[in-house]
Formats: C-alpha cells, sequence, structure tokens
C-alpha cells in the first residue's frame, strides 16, 4: 500500500491526542479499503444490485 504524506498529515492532524496504535493501523487499513473501491468504481469493476442480489443468494442457497 501507497500513501501520499499529504494523507498521512490529514490523518495524523485528526487523530485525537492519545490514541492506540492498532487505531491508527485500523484507519490505514481503512484509507486503502477505501481507495481500492475508488478504483474499482473508476475501471467499471462493480455489480449491479440485481448481480449482487443473485450472487448472493446463490451463495447461501448451497
Amino acid at each position: 500500500m501507497n500513501i501520499s504524506k499529504s494523507k498521512l498529515e490529514t490523518l495524523f492532524k485528526e487523530l485525537p491526542e492519545n490514541i492506540d496504535i492498532e487505531e491508527v493501523m485500523y484507519r490505514l487499513y481503512l484509507i486503502q479499503k477505501i481507495e481500492a473501491g475508488e478504483r474499482d468504481i473508476q475501471e467499471g469493476r462493480t455489480l449491479s444490485h440485481k448481480d449482487a442480489m443473485e450472487r448472493l443468494s446463490k451463495k447461501w442457497q448451497n
């Protein structure tokens, strides 16, 4: 995962004065997942609601 220095600065400015390292790791993980989702949308790797429901219903029926 690559993250820009400016995004890190913004993240650290928004953090409370005292924070667990686990919380920092979680927030970095969240940023990574959000950016991956945004890339998927830009590149057209999405499902319609109908397709997602069909895929999930097949998974849970087995």
